[in-house]
């Protein structure tokens, strides 16, 4: 499976805990990647500055869903269900 052009879920629901040009820290959950531009392509696909996290994270139906509000929805839901708990 191919992303969906200009979908950019994997881009905004998931925490990246690694660095990202411009996000040193990562990215929060539910926050846009910096990467990301208007139409929701990422800057720094095939570009060695891109984290390693994003680069295996390979696009299949079960997350993608068939429109990018599933794909929101499906990705916001593993993120929670995957969160450390609150102390």
């Amino acid at each position: 499976m191919d992303c969906r052009i200009g979908c950019g879920a994997c881009c905004i629901a998931p925490s990246i805990s690694s660095p990202i040009p411009g996000m040193p820290d990562g990215k929060p959950a539910g926050v846009r990647c910096i990467q990301l531009t208007a139409d929701n392509r990422c800057q720094l696909f095939g570009l060695p500055e891109r984290p390693a996290v994003c680069v295996r994270l390979r696009p299949h139906l079960e997350m993608c869903g068939q429109t990018d509000a599933e794909a929101m929805a499906t990705l916001s839901e593993w993120e929670q269900l995957t969160a450390p708990p609150i102390p």
